[in-house]
């Protein structure tokens, strides 16, 4: 993203609109600007505010003017009130920023918007975590501290030495260089995004050690990582293998979402997962 300096007029409106806080007034140019380098290509400056298209020119006399006499002038908070932000052309591999930061844009490798995975919620249809074992989301980052891919690296690297396989349907495994090894190609791994999800899942025995493996290195990394649990319930509905492993953890278990089994597969799926029921 870009602030046209020919059109800012420093308002400060976008400033509070961005949830990296990567726009600031440069004291010296008097004009918005955008720190590239922290900006994730969310768009929520660009899709947040309504623009106007005042005469930039105009609009600074009457702020000036109205300065002299003590007098401010400020358009409504939530109005860019000159249409001065305008999107670049994103290419590699700055285009990875969006995929994960702006929820409108899906991702090429699962057709997915948001940090592009449906996780678990429609586990119901998709069958990725079944009986016996425990599926893991691993979220990296949040809006004002985001998450660089190297980060996200370190987090794989550990996984992978652990002998975790990642989920296949998940934009951060597509993409890995070696998927057997966690590594992430090397010319993104300088990128920053909003936040990101990896995927994992690992027999019931298996879910203290990774729960641990977690926690020793999320401490080492500079943003903030948050760990989901999904499991199959039994018969009642009701967990008791995994919850107590939780508990035992220090966890105070809160259900967020639970498939009640309406789910069913679509024409595309079936082919997809039996092609030979429909030839047969």
């Amino acid at each position: 993203m870009r602030i046209s300096p020919e059109k800012c007029v420093a308002c400060g409106n976008c400033t509070y609109v961005c949830p990296m806080e990567a726009i600031y007034i440069d004291p010296v140019t008097n004009r918005a600007k955008i720190d590239a380098d922290e900006c994730v290509e969310c768009y929520a400056c660009y899709n947040g505010l309504s623009q106007e298209h005042l005469n930039p020119t105009l609009v600074r006399t009457v702020r000036r003017v109205l300065k002299w006499a003590r007098v401010r002038f400020d358009p409504e908070p939530d109005v860019c009130p000159t249409a001065a932000f305008e999107p670049d052309e994103l290419t590699w591999p700055r285009v990875v920023r969006r995929a994960f930061s702006d929820p409108r844009v899906p991702h090429e490798s699962t057709g997915v918007e948001g940090r592009g995975t449906e996780e678990v919620k429609t586990n119901d249809v998709s069958g990725r975590v079944q009986t016996g074992e425990v599926g893991f989301t691993i979220e990296f980052g949040r809006p004002a501290i985001g998450v660089r891919l190297s980060e996200v690296q370190e987090m794989c690297f550990a996984l992978a030495q652990a002998g975790v396989a990642f989920e296949k349907k998940n934009p951060i495994t597509s993409l890995m260089s070696d998927v057997s090894t966690g590594t992430i190609r090397p010319d993104i791994l300088g990128e920053k995004l909003m936040s990101a999800i990896v995927e994992i899942k690992v027999p019931v025995s298996r879910a203290e050690e990774i729960i641990r493996l977690v926690w020793d290195v999320e401490k080492k990394l500079n943003t903030v990582v948050a760990l989901g649990v999904g499991v199959r319930c039994d018969a009642e509905g009701e967990d008791e293998i995994v919850e107590p492993i939780l508990a035992r953890l220090g966890y105070k278990l809160e259900r967020a979402k639970t498939n009640i089994g309406l789910g069913r597969l679509n024409a595309a799926q079936i082919v997809q997962i039996t092609p030979e029921k429909i030839t047969a």
